[in-house]
């Protein structure tokens, strides 16, 4: 299946106007990319910037693809997570309007449904910022 194909819609459990993220770029086992270009409008930009908690939900929304594309390959459908911890935030500069985030997650360990990642949010290479994140995976399925 093709990543360009998956309308990101059919991944997350988010709804407008809380999507981050634009379209899942690569996934495997360990390792999940996505993309997201910050416009003006969206409800987490101020003054020209996302602001902090926009950069947090834009990783937390990188694991929700992850496991939303999971669900997808087994016919299942999106289930909700929500995050138990954050480690380490580090947001080196906010992400301006017009950039294009490239946020990757990398799987450290998954255990009992609790997801530990750590995420490195990118603009054209330059490393904007990082984490590390703890994700609780839930058998509840997210509304249509």
């Amino acid at each position: 299946m093709s990543f360009e194909a998956i309308d990101i819609h059919e991944l997350l459990p988010q709804r407008e106007p809380f999507i981050l993220i634009d379209r899942l770029v690569d996934f495997d086992e360990q390792r999940t990319v996505t993309r997201f270009t910050v416009r003006a409008e969206h409800l987490f930009c101020e003054e020209g910037e996302l602001q902090a908690a926009g950069v947090i939900e834009n990783i937390a929304q990188t694991c929700a693809a992850r496991m939303g594309y999971i669900n997808l390959l087994h016919a299942e459908r999106v289930k909700l997570g929500f995050i138990g911890a954050i480690r380490d935030l580090e947001i080196r500069r906010l992400p301006r309007c017009g950039e294009t985030l490239e946020t990757t997650i990398v799987t450290r360990e998954e255990i009992f449904r609790m997801l530990l990642v750590e995420a490195e949010v990118r603009t054209e290479g330059e490393l904007l910022a990082t984490a590390r994140m703890k994700i609780a995976l839930s058998e509840t399925d997210a509304q249509p």
